[in-house]
């Protein structure tokens, strides 16, 4: 963990990124982006891993390596749009790199106005670019910064309730929710569309440490890291109910998951791999991709 986040508080996002000192013989990766030749064609798998520094490429849902992408400090979160071009929050340069589906070689590099870039979604309605931006006692309290159409200068928005802003997603109307901490308690609040203050969210379920937050087409689900549960909730208005809970069984640390239809793929942050389980019905996990160190987040990038 961060030495500097405080005895006191519970560990959030980059409270339980692995320390740079703490890495085994691992560096930014100076080698070259590669793509497989037929890469473009397929339905790729984004994972980004923060103790190998890169962004791994896997066929899905075959899980064959079709590339690696290189050249970051520390690549966080990783997101989609409805194009497949993925974007890819780099959390030691404030900048979101965005690549073309496929591609090797950035096409738009975002500057975020944040310490911290972190979790990233996109919003299926309008294109906008949400990136979260993490905190740390010694800086200012982080935000939510929104590229209209994933592009230029962000606005910024935060909420009193939180001070340290985890993961965000939104849902198919474009409302955007985020999760994450104060005082080390777990927050939850909702940016309505078109809106530009939060409306602070009870659900009804204790959460250790947020995860990611998603749309499953449904509702909206969020992790529990620490208890490797993905709760499912209806939203309405300042009220989150629990509608389901998904286990993942033999997980470790699966922070940064992807929900895809039936499917749910989890980063195992403490594993060194990414597992897959059914959805909602979790439980044992029905594949395994080896080979990574600290595997963070996840996104698909469907073949234009």
């Amino acid at each position: 963990m961060f030495s500097g986040c405080g005895a006191t508080q519970m560990p959030s996002v980059s409270r339980v990124l692995p320390p740079q000192n703490a890495i085994l013989d691992v560096h930014p990766d100076q080698g070259p982006s590669w793509m497989a030749r037929d890469a473009t064609t397929n339905t790729l798998l984004y994972v980004s891993d923060v103790g190998t520094y890169d962004v791994y490429v896997y066929a899905y849902p075959g899980g064959t390596r079709q590339g690696k992408l290189t050249g970051f400090k520390r690549p966080l979160g990783v997101c989609a749009d409805k194009s497949g071009d993925v974007f890819v929050t780099n959390l030691d340069t404030s900048q979101i790199l965005e690549y073309a589906h496929g591609g090797t070689k950035p096409i738009a590099v975002l500057k975020d106005p944040g310490e911290e870039p972190g979790g990233c979604a996109v919003d299926p309605t309008t294109g906008n670019l949400a990136v979260t931006n993490l905190s740390t006692p010694y800086s200012n309290p982080g935000d939510v910064a929104i590229y209209a159409r994933a592009q230029g200068t962000p606005r910024q928005y935060r909420d009193a309730a939180i001070n340290y802003y985890d993961f965000c997603g939104y849902d198919n109307q474009g409302n955007l929710y985020v999760d994450g901490m104060k005082s080390g308690a777990f927050q939850f609040a909702e940016l309505p569309k078109g809106k530009v203050l939060f409306t602070n969210i009870k659900l009804n379920e204790h959460f250790s440490y947020g995860g990611a937050v998603q749309w499953d087409g449904n509702d909206i689900a969020v992790g529990d890291y620490e208890s490797q549960t993905i709760y499912r909730f209806h939203i309405s208005g300042a009220t989150g109910t629990e509608v389901g809970a998904t286990h993942l069984d033999g997980s470790n640390f699966p922070i940064g998951f992807w929900i895809e239809g039936s499917t749910v793929i989890g980063p195992n942050d403490d594993g060194a791999n990414i597992m897959f389980w059914k959805y909602p019905q979790g439980g044992s996990h029905t594949k395994r991709i080896g080979g990574l160190r600290n595997p963070w987040g996840a996104t698909i990038s469907a073949a234009p």
